[in-house]
């Protein structure tokens, strides 16, 4: 449905930041589901670990974030959309994180996010993220849109 550069339209992260590849299913106010595809050609596997490559689950956390700030900004009614350029979401809690497998090199990482909560600027999200249909981490993501 989205690609990276529709993506780079609505969120301000750039290589080496951008977590997100393509947006694949996306129900307004409800869920989305996007993913990436993890390579070894990533700087972060320089450093974790060599010999071992494995992706960090930090990055998993913060690449469900990015898909979910996708999913707010595209709930937004379209005059809320006219100035995305001047909001930014930031993240304001990460519960019952669970790290299942590792994640590697070669991997597609599916992020599937489900609202759980969306009052004015908060967004509380479930969020789930996959290789071949198995579940690599999961946690509850709490965020806000606020002006840069």
């Amino acid at each position: 449905m989205l690609d990276v550069v529709d993506i780079q339209k609505i969120l301000p992260h750039r290589f080496p930041f951008l977590l997100v590849d393509r947006i694949t299913q996306i129900e307004k106010e409800k869920f989305i589901e996007a993913y990436k595809n993890v390579t070894i050609g990533e700087q972060i596997f320089q450093g974790h670990f060599p010999g071992h490559p494995i992706y960090p689950g930090v990055m998993i956390i913060e690449g469900m974030a990015q898909a979910g700030g996708i999913l707010a900004f595209e709930s937004m009614s379209e005059d809320e959309q006219s100035d995305t350029q001047d909001k930014v979401v930031y993240f304001m809690s990460i519960d019952k994180a669970k790290f299942r497998s590792p994640v590697k090199p070669g991997d597609k990482l599916v992020y599937k996010l489900r609202v759980i909560k969306h009052k004015g600027s908060i967004w509380v999200l479930d969020g789930k993220a996959y290789v071949d249909d198995k579940l690599a981490c999961e946690a509850e993501l709490k965020a806000m849109i606020v002006d840069k």
